[in-house]
């Protein structure tokens, strides 16, 4: 039987002084509080109360192992307060992880603003090493995993914190090398930047969207930084993020191709624990990065 168990009902029948009185106050039968009780004895080996018709007294040792236990009581009490506190408090250790490429954006800086604004919550934000199986990051330590997915899975949850404009671009250099796309499947023909993880583009909105495998790819990287400086360099023509490419845009170095077209947004999806375990901390957290994103819009540039 539940050692703690009995041991509340003992400590409980030691400050009522009988079966019955314990037994109203936990809600349960009197037999059962007094089978706890000799349970206990038989624990312990040592007779622990005195029995009488009418009420029940405690021997020597039995005042002994009731101090024992109602300070082993009164520890587990406070240290289930103090978690449950904790849990509902914004405070404490947030460990996050996300693709490297979604890291790189303008998540770093939305973390970072997050940390600034509450310095009592510990960040702890790694890039990379996220295995395929999305539930994968709780059993990791990790609270908070960021994908660009829609994810199907009933054992985490997941919110959408905002949209990733991404444009397809080439610099001007090549272009005038290679000539300018007339339709998407005009990319068959040229040379393309390719991320590792982003083989098929899709290209235009709606019903009107065509998904292209690329197969022409003369520079692959896991990276869009290094993507976007080899279309800098006229290398070819990639799909990029918006964002990290928006100074080259408005510059010239990059000139955005199809237009007319455009490239679907990307949503940032946070996925977390379940709902009746999800800390404090972690709603506070997804709340702040929500508000961050829609009061940092990507400027309009003219294409």
């Amino acid at each position: 039987m539940d050692r703690l168990l009995i041991m509340r009902s003992f400590v409980t029948v030691a400050k009522v002084g009988s079966f019955s009185g314990a037994a109203k106050l936990l809600g349960t039968s009197g037999s059962l509080i007094s089978r706890h009780v000799a349970d206990l004895e038989k624990q312990v080996g040592v007779r622990l109360v005195n029995r009488t018709a009418r009420s029940v007294s405690l021997t020597e040792p039995g005042i002994r192992y009731s101090r024992f236990a109602q300070r082993i009581l009164d520890e587990i009490d406070a240290e289930d307060e103090g978690i449950a506190e904790l849990h509902d408090r914004p405070e404490g250790p947030l460990s996050i992880i996300c693709p490297k490429w979604i890291g790189s954006l303008d998540l770093g800086d939305a973390i970072a603003a997050f940390s600034v604004a509450h310095p009592k919550i510990t960040v702890r934000f790694e890039l990379g090493g996220m295995s395929d199986r999305t539930y994968d990051f709780l059993d990791s330590g990790f609270d908070v995993a960021f994908h660009t997915r829609d994810l199907r899975d009933s054992s985490v949850r997941l919110k959408k914190i905002a949209s990733l404009p991404f444009v397809l671009c080439a610099a001007e250099s090549y272009i005038k090398d290679h000539g300018a796309l007339r339709t998407p499947n005009d990319l068959a023909a040229h040379d393309c930047l390719v991320h590792v993880n982003d083989p098929v583009w899709r290209i235009g909105h709606g019903h009107a969207s065509t998904l292209h495998k690329i197969r022409n790819v003369v520079f692959q990287s896991n990276s869009y930084l290094a993507l976007q400086k080899a279309a800098v360099h006229g290398r070819g023509i990639a799909l990029l993020p918006q964002r990290p490419a928006y100074d080259d845009l408005m510059s010239g170095a990059l000139r955005v191709l199809l237009p007319e077209l455009a490239v679907p947004d990307r949503p940032l999806y946070a996925i977390y624990g379940p709902a009746q375990s999800t800390p404090r901390k972690v709603k506070v957290f997804l709340d702040f990065l929500t508000t961050w994103f829609a009061g940092n819009p990507i400027p309009a540039f003219e294409q």
